[in-house]
């Protein structure tokens, strides 16, 4: 995942909305959102490689969400798969804050990653190459492979687009969220951020909606979360030409009784 836009507590209907894009590799095995894990209580796609995910939401009112932090010299291929914390935070039962906590102690272990875990009641961020667990204000934020609400030109660009999407206070239009994510132009190189990558990838990744060889943008999602606790989930999944391969539209009510540890 290395685009993340969140709208907390930014809308008086909407405890939470969120526009996304999933960037990797077309090679890497991978299922499209559905109902699993225990109970089937768990709505997220599946890394079919490593098992695990990097977005999802369940039935009993919790969220997650990752992006890989880039940072090519400090990569170690025998590191433990990030999506397992995302699993690992749908699947529990602890706070935002005490998952975070928890996972703080063995951070090291990973490459580079940002986390957004939530719950009813607040959303958390960590990042392992941060300071400390952030809870997050109401109002725009966005993450792409830096840090959180790091001055990235596709986060500060996206920010503002959700930002405009949602001021008006009516329902979310979740074509023009999506519309908002299919933005294929790359910034001006005075604006590339330098990663280590090289000037022609920072610039083919520099766009909200990727479009490189062999890598791209594997899917965009919308969730909408009310204030009554009602979700919509929208996945739309695309091929290595770009071309829309699959869209998954769910919408239930979180229904569990709320377990806080």
């Amino acid at each position: 995942m290395c685009l993340i836009l969140v709208a907390y507590r930014h809308h008086p209907r909407y405890h939470l909305i969120i526009a996304a894009n999933r960037d990797e590799f077309f090679q890497r095995p991978t299922a499209p959102a559905a109902w699993w894990g225990s109970r089937r209580r768990v709505l997220a796609g599946r890394d079919l490689e490593a098992g695990g995910t990097w977005l999802g939401v369940t039935r009993g009112g919790r969220f997650a969400a990752l992006t890989n932090y880039r940072d090519p010299p400090a990569h170690r291929p025998e590191a433990p798969s990030r999506g397992a914390l995302v699993t690992g935070y749908l699947e529990g039962d602890q706070t935002p804050a005490t998952y975070l906590d928890t996972l703080s102690r063995q951070a090291g272990a990973y490459n580079g990653f940002n986390l957004l875990v939530a719950d009813r009641h607040a959303l958390y961020g960590y990042s392992n190459r941060g300071d400390a667990v952030q809870q997050l204000q109401p109002g725009v934020h966005g993450i792409s492979n830096g840090l959180l609400d790091e001055p990235w030109a596709k986060v500060t660009r996206g920010r503002a687009s959700l930002d405009a999407a949602v001021a008006t206070g009516g329902d979310p239009d979740v074509d023009a969220l999506l519309a908002l994510l299919a933005d294929r132009r790359p910034v001006t190189d005075e604006h590339l951020p330098h990663t280590g990558i090289g000037e022609e990838w920072e610039r083919l990744l520099s766009s909200r909606f990727i479009a490189a060889p062999g890598y791209g943008t594997r899917c965009s999602t919308v969730l909408l979360w009310d204030v009554e606790g009602r979700v919509r989930f929208v996945e739309r999944s695309f091929d290595a030409l770009g071309g829309v391969s699959g869209t998954v539209d769910s919408v239930f009510e979180i229904d569990e009784p709320e377990i806080r540890v």
